[in-house]
């Protein structure tokens, strides 16, 4: 049986999500589920919260009606302890190097690596995290 392909997708990905249901980054969701290839599509508290904040800061009846939606389809998962080695240890080395990300982004990026994701990110800063695979969904769909 084939393992599935686990998308940990990030809070700019389910923003366009919701901004747009038709838009590149749906269309790479859409052939994602539609492929033969086993998949499971996920986000993580992270990105709930800064969606969440983002609602709250700026509050949109349209944008709050389309979370509601992406949230029903979209299993979300807490943090637990196998994310810790991973943060701590990528952490430490971004500082090291002087290229350190955002804390949020730190920990989506831990969460993916303790996952074994495919983080799903327009966001390059994501590159530089060793061993995290990344996808841009916000680039053309290729057929």
């Amino acid at each position: 049986m084939e393992t599935p392909t686990i998308y940990l997708l990030d809070t700019h990905i389910v923003s366009q999500l919701m901004r747009d249901a038709h838009g590149v980054a749906a269309q790479h969701y859409r052939a994602r589920l539609e492929s033969p290839h086993s998949c499971r599509m996920l986000t993580s508290i992270v990105v709930q919260c800064e969606l969440m904040y983002g609602l709250a800061k700026k509050p949109s009846p349209r944008l709050l009606a389309a979370y509601n939606i992406q949230m029903q389809q979209l299993p979300v998962l807490s943090l637990d302890d196998a994310v810790t080695p991973h943060y701590a240890t990528l952490r430490t080395h971004l500082e090291q190097l002087g290229t350190p990300i955002g804390p949020n982004d730190t920990l989506i990026a831990a969460h993916a690596l303790a996952l074994g994701a495919t983080l799903v990110s327009g966001d390059a800063e994501f590159l530089r995290v060793p061993g995290l695979r990344v996808e841009n969904w916000l680039a053309g769909v290729s057929a």
